[in-house]
């Protein structure tokens, strides 16, 4: 294994030894702020409630590179599930296990051994690097990312170009490229009626049965048919609870949650006001709150865009598919800056699940990708 090998692995291997479970850091972002210091970053750490932010810049002109990515990861879930502790981690095979090898430690360390070698070779590069780093990703994503962003936007700071390191590969490294996701808009859906006997329904209002035309309506409607780079909205509902457990009463209260997975065809305001008008005219009896996650965002095909694409297919020989599909992530704070935003990353098909795990050579060759990116847009 190559020395630039080496360096990857050992730091993505000293992040996953730090439980950092969302919203906590465990010195993550303190071990990253302390590499990038010696390179000459300027380096600000920028902590709202419970939640640890590292803004980080090497140069002062425009155009600003940030490579944003999140130290925070998802609960383990059942140990006794894990082949090893998800917090000591593994190399086996050529492959390293831990909670966070794949989402998203294996692409900090890609990001900060890349520098480590772009600076080396470019100390007087051209525009910014920066990096943007989140401990509230896997949370309620209100303390990290989109206060770090309102904090630069205020002082007039701004990102051209944003590489989110979230794992965006499917099947191979490089396969896919972000450039957009759909929005979220979740609600809480309570549908108040009357407790009764089921032996006297005259004297009770069942809430299942007046939500269920309705809801009916809800799943089976076409919201749209998506776009040339958006898949359809999308209505599915996560949670459904009525009833007291009896099988002689009618339930006086009904609580369901539904989540909108929407594209750049909808906006928030259009889709409250469809799904009130449809529980309306079936004369529901609710109370709703909406949540709004994210909306989605886009980049058009651009510098950005271009450039990766062309990093990837050389290094790889493989041309990505530029996609807006899965949740969302943290580039949906930037987007709206006016910053290119893709997402490239090693491979997802074991993020949050037990034994989660990603290719020692795929980090090295991320940072590879990484490092020729920094070259292509900002080496004079």
């Amino acid at each position: 294994m190559s020395t630039d090998a080496d360096a990857t692995l050992a730091l993505a291997q000293d992040l996953i030894r730090r439980p950092s479970v969302s919203p906590e850091d465990h010195g993550c972002l303190q071990l990253i702020g302390q590499r990038l210091e010696a390179l000459g970053f300027r380096v600000e750490r920028m902590p709202f409630g419970p939640v640890e932010n590292l803004w980080a810049r090497h140069g002062k002109a425009r155009p600003v590179l940030c490579f944003a990515g999140h130290t925070d990861v998802v609960p383990t879930g059942p140990r006794e599930e894990w082949q090893t502790d998800p917090f000591e981690p593994v190399v086996r095979d050529g492959i390293l296990y831990g909670r966070g090898a794949a989402d998203m430690k294996s692409g900090l360390a890609a990001m900060v051994t890349a520098s480590e070698r772009f600076i080396a070779a470019h100390p007087d590069h051209t525009g910014s690097l920066a990096f943007l780093l989140t401990s509230d990703e896997e949370g309620p994503s209100v303390d990290g990312t989109r206060r770090v962003v309102e904090t630069l936007e205020a002082r007039g700071e701004k990102i051209d170009w944003c590489v989110v390191g979230e794992p965006s590969s499917t099947d191979a490294l490089g396969d896919t490229v972000k450039i957009g996701r759909r929005g979220s808009l979740s609600g809480k859906l309570t549908v108040h009626g009357i407790q009764g006997h089921v032996a006297y329904p005259h004297l009770a209002d069942n809430p299942v049965h007046a939500l269920a035309p309705a809801l009916t309506e809800l799943a089976a409607r076409v919201w749209d048919k998506g776009n040339e780079f958006f898949q359809p909205t999308s209505f599915q509902v996560s949670n459904l609870n009525a009833g007291t457990g009896a099988p002689n009463v009618i339930p006086g209260e009904l609580k369901a949650r539904f989540n909108i997975r929407f594209s750049t065809e909808q906006t928030v305001e259009k889709l409250q006001q469809t799904i009130t008008e449809i529980l309306n005219r079936h004369k529901v009896n609710y109370t709703l709150e909406w949540f709004v996650s994210g909306l989605p965002f886009f980049t058009p095909p651009g510098e950005l865009s271009a450039a990766v694409e062309r990093v990837v297919k050389t290094s790889t020989g493989r041309k990505p598919e530029l996609s807006t599909t899965g949740g969302t992530s943290d580039g949906r704070f930037i987007a709206p800056t006016g910053a290119q935003v893709v997402e490239l990353g090693v491979i997802n098909a074991t993020i949050h699940k037990v034994n989660e795990n990603v290719r020692v050579a795929d980090m090295s060759a991320l940072s590879k990708i990484y490092e020729q990116v920094m070259t292509e847009l900002l080496s004079a």
